[in-house]
């Protein structure tokens, strides 16, 4: 039996609490999983999971084990990433990027990263995601949204990126003689889900209830779908690739509620000896911050 693998059928069962969405989560039909974490109970000799009418709950032994679990599992996960790395060479350096980042910084530090190794694979994914990658072992550093729970994880100082606003281009707010946050009441807020990182999204709703506005929130995936939501005319959304849409007709981008809506990045990894790409990344970040201002 692959005990790794039907470990996680527990533990998606286990945080889901119902078979169907465990199921989804981990991209598999539902009969699979319920068979797996049957045999890990046989294997095991104790009963796990409660099947009820509701969907699925701890027993006293499955509430016990949970954390053993996870632990085992985080543990295979790193040393399947050590061990790929080891084969593919410990020259490339693997890093990552949270899109909200935007292409501008990305671009400044994969350029500085050039000089410091002698080949580089980028990835993008939600601050949720990098953390666990490179908690993993399978990034080598990231650059996440602040704050953020990173763990064990060595971060690196807060750099912080100012934002513009996006609004359709017919919005009144564009022809405001002082326009202010709160004149995009009406306006639905697009923003990557809250599970893309909580602790900055809800930060970011706080500081936009403090300016007035209490918005509806749309998510969205990407910038390119951030702009189709927002000329539609009935949203908003935030950017640090200004100039990249400032050729559009259908939205405008202004400089709104500087504080409110600044994007605080930082680096974060998990071996001391990366320390010096680490500050090489953060200096890429500073002087982009510096130069958007």
């Amino acid at each position: 039996m692959d005990l790794v693998r039907h470990l996680r059928f527990f533990v998606a069962v286990a945080e889901e609490g119902h078979f169907g969405d465990a199921a989804a989560r981990l991209e598999m039909t539902q009969p699979p999983v319920s068979q797996g974490l049957r045999r890990l109970e046989k294997e095991l000799g104790v009963q796990l999971i409660r099947r009820t009418s509701r969907g699925a709950e701890l027993t006293d032994a499955g509430r016990d084990l949970l954390p053993r679990a996870r632990l085992l599992i985080d543990d295979a996960t790193r040393f399947l990433g050590e061990a790929r790395r080891l084969h593919e060479g410990s020259e490339v350096l693997r890093w990552g990027a949270a899109p909200l980042a935007g292409a501008a910084a990305i671009a400044a530090v994969a350029q500085r990263l050039g000089g410091v190794s002698l080949g580089q694979e980028m990835v993008s994914a939600t601050t949720v995601s990098l953390i666990e990658q490179v908690s993993a072992g399978t990034l080598d550093l990231a650059i996440v949204d602040s704050p953020c729970v990173t763990g064990t994880l060595i971060a690196g100082p807060v750099v912080v990126f100012r934002r513009h606003v996006v609004v359709p281009a017919d919005h009144l707010v564009t022809t405001a003689t002082r326009p202010r946050l709160r004149q995009l009441a009406g306006l639905d807020f697009c923003h990557p889900p809250r599970a893309a990182n909580p602790p900055a999204h809800d930060q970011l709703i706080d500081r936009l209830r403090e300016s007035g506005l209490d918005p509806h929130l749309l998510p969205v995936s990407s910038v390119e779908h951030l702009v189709a939501t927002v000329a539609g005319g009935g949203a908003f959304g935030l950017t640090a690739d200004a100039e990249r849409l400032a050729s559009l007709d259908a939205v405008r981008c202004l400089p709104l509620g500087r504080d409110t809506t600044a994007l605080r990045l930082r680096v974060v990894h998990r071996e001391a000896a990366l320390a010096e790409v680490a500050d090489v990344t953060t200096a890429a970040l500073w002087k982009i911050s510096k130069a958007a201002r």
